[in-house]
């Protein structure tokens, strides 16, 4: 790119702004452009006057002068001073805009289609057009296609690029050295309050499970001396009995050798004659039958700690395995209930919505209930009920020897010995077993509830779910297979597979 400029590379246009406006046609030739203001003369300085006449000058409206010689009486025509400050002031900016273009030449040829000059008028590109977001040429600006767009300068609009760009430097510089005053302070900090409270919290851990140990060692101990002592005492018991009914063995078996004796070895006469009892024979009588005696049974009682229980009810809630996957046995489901289709809900069913069942030898006929469709006999099991929005029902286990006919209590879930349940009941919970029923106190009905079956340590446990609490835990000598009972008479309970 060169720096000279001709009067052809003569801009004619007036800018107010970024907003390009072409100069009236008056000032503008078939071959070359005014580059003096209006009102300040119509013909070039020197040789260019006689040119530019012989070329047809427009002139703009109300423009009197004829051609031929310029009236003397019109001022005296600066037009060579103005043609000369305006080349000094675009040989400047030339001279900024070059390294901005030279930069950006291949882009204004891609824009283009022919190098960096316009395809249309064979210009320098040093104009932009904002509105087409091309390059383009003073022509195009003024006259051409982009006139009546939004059009700038290259060096000016280069100018506000660079502009922006340093704005961007000190914004980017900014983040820096924010992010470097975060690395070296910050988290230097955020570094040393880790590790200071790591250590807190290792130390704390530590320091719990320590005095969680000491404890289950030391009623561990304590229940272990408990259930030597049991033994002994029992073990006691047995051989206080086995020595007792040795010697009453002996007194039995003397008696009765001594009656032998007299049988064969008296005649008729001796055994008239000894016609009473005899002192052996009457003690042996008096020996009375032997019977069984609690002291002769070990208590497993003896091992009932809160301490324990709490401890293995908290270890089975956080170490229990996935609850059963359960579904209602539909054979039992009492025909005051309704069961849904994934065999999962039951619902407490109004008296015009009953209908007969298929009669079934398990079904329960007069009250609520249902069993579920597995029963266990080993191992530790856990379910979960929910009991959102329900305000009376049962649910825990029993045994397949219920009742399953009939308005008796052998059939009511919680009053016989078949069956073990937690009962909710407008508001009240209570845990109901052969017909006794003991209060629970709960801060708030729970809308899940979980049982908890260990069959071989014989504890009941029902607890909530959400925040691993134990409600109650029941401990009986589980000899039979039990089956999850169930019972509803508002609103519906619904199994949960996890």
């Amino acid at each position: 790119m060169t720096s000279d400029l001709n009067d052809s590379d003569l801009i004619p246009v007036s800018l107010h702004g970024n907003d390009v406006e072409p100069l009236p046609a008056a000032a503008v030739s078939d071959g070359e452009k005014s580059t003096c203001p209006p009102g300040e003369g119509e013909s070039q300085a020197g040789e260019k006057a006689p040119a530019a006449a012989a070329a047809g000058t427009l002139h703009a409206p109300g423009d009197e002068e004829a051609p031929g010689e310029p009236d003397r009486n019109q001022p005296p025509d600066h037009s060579a001073d103005c043609s000369s400050d305006v080349k000094g002031d675009r040989s400047i900016a030339l001279q900024q805009k070059d390294g901005a273009q030279n930069s950006d030449k291949e882009d204004t040829g891609s824009g283009s289609g022919s190098g960096d000059r316009c395809a249309d008028h064979e210009s320098q590109l040093d104009w932009y057009c904002s509105t087409e977001d091309r390059l383009i040429c003073s022509h195009c600006a003024a006259t051409g296609t982009c006139k009546s767009h939004t059009a700038t300068p290259v060096f000016k609009k280069a100018a506000d690029m660079r502009n922006k760009l340093v704005d961007a430097c000190e914004k980017l510089q900014l983040r820096a050295a924010g992010v470097e005053r975060f690395v070296e302070e910050t988290l230097l900090v955020k570094k040393q309050a880790a590790l200071g409270s790591a250590a807190a919290a290792r130390e704390t851990l530590v320091q719990r499970f320590n005095l969680i140990r000491e404890a289950c060692e030391s009623e561990e101990q304590r229940l272990l001396e408990v259930v030597h002592g049991e033994e002994e005492l029992t073990q006691q018991a047995i051989l206080t009995q086995r020595v007792h009914w040795a010697e009453s063995l002996k007194h039995i078996s003397a008696a009765r050798g001594h009656l032998v004796q007299m049988l064969t070895e008296r005649d008729d006469l001796q055994l008239v004659v000894l016609n009473k009892p005899q002192p052996l024979v009457e003690d042996a009588h008096s020996i009375l039958e032997p019977q069984d005696s609690g002291k002769l049974n070990f208590n497993s009682g003896c091992v009932q700690s809160p301490l324990l229980l709490g401890m293995w009810a908290t270890a089975a809630l956080v170490c229990r395995a996935a609850p059963a996957d359960l579904t209602f046995n539909d054979r039992t489901v009492s025909p005051l209930l309704g069961l849904s289709e994934d065999g999962r809900t039951l619902r407490f069913l109004p008296k015009r919505a009953r209908q007969p069942c298929e009669y079934s030898p398990e079904r329960f006929d007069k009250w609520p209930n249902a069993l579920a469709g597995r029963s266990f006999s080993s191992g530790t099991h856990s379910w979960l009920v929910g009991v959102r929005g329900s305000g009376a029902f049962k649910l825990g286990v029993s045994s397949g020897r219920i009742e399953r006919k009939g308005q008796g209590s052998e059939a009511r879930l919680g009053y016989n010995p078949h069956s073990w349940v937690l009962s909710h009941y407008e508001g009240d919970f209570s845990f109901s077993h052969a017909g006794r029923h003991s209060s629970l106190s709960l801060l708030r009905g729970p809308a899940t509830i979980g049982v908890l079956l260990d069959c071989q340590a014989g504890q009941l446990l029902f607890f909530d779910p959400e925040s691993c609490s134990v409600l109650y835990s029941h401990h009986a000598s589980f000899t039979e297979s039990l089956y999850p009972a169930f019972a509803v008479a508002d609103s519906s309970i619904t199994l949960l597979s996890h």
